[in-house]
C-alpha cells in the first residue's frame, strides 16, 4: 500500500490478503485517515459481516414468512413484510440526513442503526415465543418496522464512513468481502437447517432471531473502534426542508437524478425471486419450499459472486450494474422459455436454479450500485446523495411492486415480463452514465 500504516502489521497484512490495494491513491480521503486504511478497513468489514449474518435471519423473503406461519399469523400480514422491509429502511434516510449532518463522526450513526435493529430482531424473538395470531402478526410487522428504521441508520451512515475511511479501488472490495462472510454463515444455517430436518417452528425460529440480535450488538461494538476523521457539523437552516433539499438535488443535478433512475430500473434481481419461487411451488408443490433450500441458495451466490463482483465494482461499477440488469434480464425470459416446455416445467431442478442465478446478479447489481454512489460523491455531499437515492428508491419500489402486484392478479408470468423489460431498459440507460471508479 501506498500510506505508512500505523495499525499492527498483522492488521495491515490480513488486510493485504484481502484487498488488492497496489497502485491505489489515497487522495481522495483525509490526510489523518490515511495511516488507518488497513486497519478501519477491517473494522468495517467486521461491523458489516456482524450485520450480514443478521441479515440472513431477518430476511422478508425467506425466513419471516416461515416465522409468520409458524406463530398462525394471518396470511393477510404477509404481504406487508417485504414492503415494511425494503421501502421501510430506505424511505427514511433523507428525513433523517439533518441529524446524521450534524455528527462530526457519522459512525456514532451506524450504531445507533445497528442497536435499533438488535432490538427489532430480538422484539420478534419475543413475539414469537409469547404471542399468536393476529396479535404475534402485528407485533413482528412493528418490531420490522423499528427494525427497517436501524437499518436505513447504518445504510446512509456505512457508505459515508467507507467513503471517508477507505480510497476509491478498495471500497467495492471490502463490501464484496463482507458479502462472501454472510455467505458463508448462510450456507452454514442453510444445511444445519437441512441436516435438522424436522418442522422449523416458532421455539427455533426464536433462538435464530436472538442469535441475530446478538450479533448486531457484537457488529456495533467492533464499529465503534473505527477512526474516522471528525467533519465539519453543518446546521441546516430550516429542519424541514429535506424535502425541498431532495427535489432541489435530483432536478440540478443531471448525473444524480440519471443514476437514481437506473437504479430504479434495476428491480428485476431484487423483485422477481418471489415470482420464481410461486411459480415453483405451483407446479412442484410445497416440497420446493423448504426454508434451508433458499438459505442455501442464497448462501452461494454470496460465496460465488462476492470477491468477484468487489473487484468488478472497483473497476467500473457503472459497466457492472449494466451487465447485471442484462443478466437478470436473460435469466427471468430464460425462466419464462423453460416453463413453456412441460417436461422442464416439472422438474425439480429449475427454480431452485433459477433462483440462485438471481441471486447471484442481484448481489451484483446491490455492490455496483453501493459502489457507485460512493465514488461518485465527496465529502458530505455523499451522505445527501445516498439519503435522497435510498428514499426516492423507497418510493419506486412500492410503485414497482404494487405495478407488478397488479399484474400477478393474470399470473406471474407478465409480472415478470414487466420486470425483464425494465431491466434492459436499466441496462441501456446506464451506459450513458459517467465512470466514476478508480479503475485498473
Amino acid at each position: 500500500m501506498q500510506t505508512g500504516q500505523v495499525c499492527t502489521r498483522p492488521a495491515t497484512a490480513l488486510y493485504g490478503r484481502l484487498i488488492h490495494a497496489e497502485g491505489d491513491s489515497d487522495e481522495d480521503i483525509a490526510a489523518s485517515a490515511r495511516p488507518h486504511i488497513a486497519r478501519n478497513g477491517l473494522r468495517q468489514m467486521g461491523g458489516q459481516a456482524m450485520q450480514g449474518i443478521g441479515d440472513q435471519v431477518v430476511n422478508a423473503k425467506i425466513v419471516l414468512p416461515w416465522l409468520m406461519g409458524a406463530v398462525g399469523a394471518p396470511g393477510l400480514l404477509l404481504a406487508f413484510l417485504v414492503p415494511v422491509r425494503e421501502a421501510g429502511s430506505m424511505l427514511p434516510q433523507a428525513p433523517v440526513t439533518p441529524w446524521v449532518r450534524r455528527l462530526r463522526a457519522r459512525k456514532w450513526a451506524w450504531v445507533a442503526g445497528a442497536a435499533a435493529q438488535a432490538v427489532g430482531s430480538a422484539a420478534m424473538a419475543v413475539a414469537a415465543l409469547t404471542l399468536e395470531g393476529w396479535p404475534a402478526g402485528i407485533a413482528i410487522i412493528v418490531a420490522l418496522a423499528v427494525f427497517a428504521v436501524g437499518r436505513a441508520l447504518c445504510s446512509l451512515a456505512s457508505k459515508d464512513v467507507l467513503g471517508r475511511t477507505v480510497p476509491k479501488g478498495q471500497r467495492g472490495q471490502i463490501n464484496g468481502v463482507v458479502s462472501v462472510l454472510s455467505g458463508a454463515f448462510a450456507l452454514v444455517l442453510g444445511l444445519g437447517l437441512e441436516v435438522w430436518g424436522g418442522d422449523v417452528g416458532a421455539g427455533l425460529l426464536a433462538v435464530l432471531l436472538l442469535g441475530a440480535a446478538l450479533a448486531w450488538v457484537v457488529g456495533l461494538l467492533v464499529f465503534v473502534t473505527v477512526r474516522e476523521p471528525e467533519g465539519s457539523v453543518e446546521e441546516p437552516d430550516d429542519q424541514s426542508s429535506w424535502i425541498a433539499e431532495a427535489w432541489h438535488l435530483l432536478r440540478d443535478d443531471a448525473t444524480f437524478r440519471r443514476f437514481v433512475l437506473v437504479r430504479s430500473l434495476l428491480l428485476v434481481s431484487a423483485l422477481s425471486p418471489p415470482f420464481v419461487v410461486a411459480i415453483g411451488v405451483a407446479n412442484q408443490g410445497d416440497g420446493l419450499s423448504g426454508l434451508g433450500l433458499f438459505v442455501i441458495a442464497q448462501g452461494v451466490a454470496n460465496l460465488i459472486g462476492g470477491r468477484l463482483f468487489g473487484r468488478l465494482a472497483d473497476r467500473s461499477s457503472r459497466l457492472l450494474m449494466v451487465g447485471c440488469a442484462l443478466g437478470a434480464s436473460a435469466i427471468t425470459i430464460a425462466f419464462l422459455l423453460l416453463l413453456l416446455a412441460p417436461t422442464v416445467r416439472e422438474s425439480a431442478w429449475l427454480y431452485p436454479v433459477t433462483y440462485l442465478l438471481l441471486a447471484v446478479v442481484h448481489l451484483g447489481t446491490r455492490l455496483a450500485r453501493k459502489t457507485y454512489v460512493v465514488d461518485m460523491a465527496e465529502g458530505d455531499r455523499r451522505t445527501e446523495y445516498v439519503a435522497v437515492a435510498n428514499t426516492a428508491m423507497g418510493v419506486l419500489l412500492l410503485v414497482t411492486g404494487g405495478a407488478t402486484a397488479v399484474l400477478s392478479i393474470w399470473g406471474n408470468g407478465p409480472a415478470l415480463v414487466l420486470l425483464a423489460v425494465l431491466g434492459v431498459c436499466g441496462a441501456a440507460l446506464g451506459r450513458s452514465l459517467p465512470e466514476v471508479s478508480a479503475g485498473r
